[in-house]
């Protein structure tokens, strides 16, 4: 087995987002910061590495949602593949190029791709019997058909899976199936489609990875071996549709491929736009290739890609896949139909400038080995009692006392105590570990040793408190902050991968450039007399109102789902026409409204009624203010017997309208009328 240093160059991959909406803080923890913190750290090593992105624009959710919203697919990725490159470059994901599966590369390159291994006779056809709308006459992929859940009985389950109790189906499997194209019913109607044969690629797959690549994180390697172990099948590589690359082979109209044989093709296309020398990184066996992925991702990136390279011939294997498990959301699984996210451009304007506190946050808790929770507590505490606690003190310290000491000038180190040798020894120690932790892609150690050197210099500032030591001894303060000032470079290179705005800070503010892992670990990066500029605040305390804003936006986002999911009443039972006729609504104005006292739900209400002024008890205390609805126009009924209600006369009744979260709304005419005028 190589090892890393065998190889010349080493090409990243990030699994593509899907391009039907924004992107949020678990695609950003599983996927894209562990990636950038790989990728800078190898060019901090002057490395030849290259960072391959891009968004997954074709599939059957792209087709709908343009469906829904009246648009093209065209229209829905064009939209979110903006928004989702600008929150990677904001974030400072450092792709070396970020592409798109719609761009002409990719459809040429798909293409290409496709009739090599068709050319070679490595597909088989076969024909299967699949749902057709005769209306829209199309086939109709599993998301295209909506019926009863035969487990659940809910009715607008997929064709694919039952949203209400989670339960995968094939499309036959619905009860009173519908087409979502036309609304008709389907009828099942023969089609044919190429299928890679994963099954031929058993053997070599055992091989591969069971025997070869023992040293893959333990829940990539125990998935891999589950499915071979269960036996491999073919695998359509084709589909009935009329949004993707058009299968390139005669008889094939209608027909496209497969978004997951599409998007990892995706890698190569993007890699093609970067560089003419794009062979070098896919095809040379002194390059290796790394796949940055989800969970749900692993099967097709270890498994069913890399047969797709064998059977081409031409193409390098991956050396591994550091896939994460998922990140949940205050202790809930994020769910983007459900809006139970934490989307990265909202972020950027809910924080400004606070793109590496999130960074951080995500990384020193990180799903690496199992599902973990994001919690807006675990990121305010992290915030401030590490970042700004730890790392901000200990460099604003430095910097502060080198200008209060000697106007920003580097003091000659002098004679080194005990302690200050066991303090620049422990230096090199801290920076192996970190180097150790990344090389094995265990980037939430990494940072957690890389914040112990901040911790370190910390420890010894507060040890030797040259802020006393001023008064009595100058020469020894001298050594102190030249000590706190080499530690603070080589701070700001081991957080670099991590924190790469913060490092950039701190390097401007040190007045430092161009350094390199190789600098990791020396004491002489600062010489007497080198110039370092204002201290400029790292970060700042997030305040607990910050962090509750937070949480009460999740916690509408829930009421909201509730209301969405909740049905309404029922309807009660008939009445008579002449029952309904007893009763006058006319429509009021109210003149006066107050609480009433030591209730919290009831306001007292003098209302017009165009009959007579009349007061009015009403339980809508809870979501107005009375000063808000003095001249509101409102529906009362009128001839309601009067009842006392804590000692008032209430007479007639305020009508609203209550939804499924309990919200209440005033049934009110849409302009203002005259008062006293009948409702009917």
């Amino acid at each position: 087995m190589k090892q890393a240093g065998d190889f010349k160059r080493t090409l990243v991959t990030t699994a593509l987002p899907y391009a039907n909406g924004p992107v949020h803080i678990g695609h950003l923890a599983g996927v894209y910061v562990p990636a950038d913190i790989y990728v800078r750290y190898l060019r901090l090593k002057k490395e030849d590495v290259l960072l391959i992105g891009g968004s997954d624009e074709h599939g059957v959710p792209i087709t709908l949602k343009a469906k829904n919203e009246g648009i093209t697919p065209q229209d829905v990725v064009d939209k979110f593949h903006g928004i989702i490159k600008d929150s990677f470059e904001k974030f400072g994901i450092s792709f070396d190029v970020y592409s798109r599966t719609t761009s002409k590369t990719h459809y040429e390159t798909a293409s290409e791709f496709f009739k090599t291994l068709y050319d070679k006779g490595e597909f088989i056809e076969k024909e299967s019997e699949q749902y057709y709308d005769e209306e829209a006459k199309q086939f109709l992929a599993d998301r295209y058909i909506t019926g009863t859940c035969p487990h659940c009985k809910s009715e607008g389950a997929y064709g694919d899976q039952c949203e209400s109790c989670g339960t995968s189906l094939n499309a036959t499997d619905l009860i009173d199936p519908r087409s979502v194209v036309s609304g008709s019913k389907p009828v099942i109607k023969t089609t044919k489609h190429w299928y890679l044969p994963l099954d031929k690629h058993e053997p070599f797959l055992k091989e591969w990875i069971l025997d070869g690549h023992k040293e893959w994180k333990s829940n990539v390697y125990g998935q891999c071996k589950s499915w071979i172990d269960l036996g491999l099948q073919p695998r359509a590589v084709s589909r009935d549709l009329d949004w993707g690359v058009p299968v390139p082979v005669e008889g094939a109209d209608g027909k496209v491929l497969y978004v997951w044989f599409d998007a990892p093709i995706g890698y190569i296309s993007a890699t093609k736009e970067l560089t003419p020398e794009w062979e070098k990184y896919w095809k040379s066996e002194d390059s290796r290739m790394l796949h940055f992925i989800g969970k749900d991702n692993i099967v097709f990136h270890c498994i069913v890609f890399p047969s797709m390279l064998k059977a081409e011939g031409s193409y390098i294997l991956p050396e591994n896949v550091p896939a994460n498990e998922f990140l949940n959301l205050e202790g809930d699984k994020i769910s983007t139909s459900r809006n139970w996210a934490v989307w990265l451009h909202e972020y950027l304007l809910d924080f400004k400038d606070k793109q590496d506190v999130l960074r951080y946050t995500l990384t020193a808790n990180a799903p690496e080995t199992k599902d973990n929770d994001f919690t807006w507590k675990d990121f305010q505490a992290r915030n401030n009692n590490e970042l700004v606690a730890i790392l901000g003190n200990f460099v604003n310290r430095a910097i502060v006392l080198t200008h209060k000491y000697y106007d920003g000038a580097v003091p000659a180190q002098g004679e080194l105590t005990d302690y200050d040798k066991e303090t620049l020894n422990e230096i090199p120690v801290l920076v192996k570990k970190v180097e150790d932790a990344l090389d094995n892609f265990k980037f939430r150690e990494a940072v957690k040793e890389a914040i112990n050197l901040a911790r370190l210099g910390n420890k010894y500032l507060a040890d030797t408190e040259p802020w006393k030591l001023i008064k009595t001894d100058a020469e020894r303060v001298k050594t102190i902050m030249n000590i706190a000032l080499q530690i603070t470079a080589n701070v700001s290179i081991l957080i670099e991968p991590f924190l790469p705005f913060t490092a950039k800070k701190m390097q401007s503010m040190l007045n430092l450039e161009g350094l390199t892992w190789a600098d990791c670990g020396k004491l002489n990066f600062l010489a007497e007399g080198h110039m370092v500029n204002k201290p400029e605040l790292l970060f700042e305390k997030i305040e607990d109102e910050t962090i509750q804003g937070q949480l009460d936006k999740l916690e509408q986002t829930k009421i909201d789902n509730e209301a969405a999911n909740k049905t309404a009443a029922p309807a009660k039972e008939n009445i008579e026409f002449d029952d309904f006729v007893k009763m006058d609504i006319r429509v009021g104005t109210i003149l006066e409204a107050e609480k009433v006292a030591k209730t919290k739900k009831l306001l007292q209400l003098k209302v017009d009624t165009g009959i007579d002024q009349r007061t009015v008890v009403s339980g809508i205390a809870e979501f107005f203010k009375p000063e808000d609805i003095i001249g509101k126009q409102v529906s009362i009924l009128v001839n309601l017997a009067p009842r006392k209600i804590r000692g008032i006369e209430s007479q007639g009744m305020i009508l609203m309208a209550e939804d499924a979260s309990g919200q209440l709304e005033f049934v009110a005419p849409a302009k203002a009328v005259k008062e006293g005028s009948e409702v009917r």
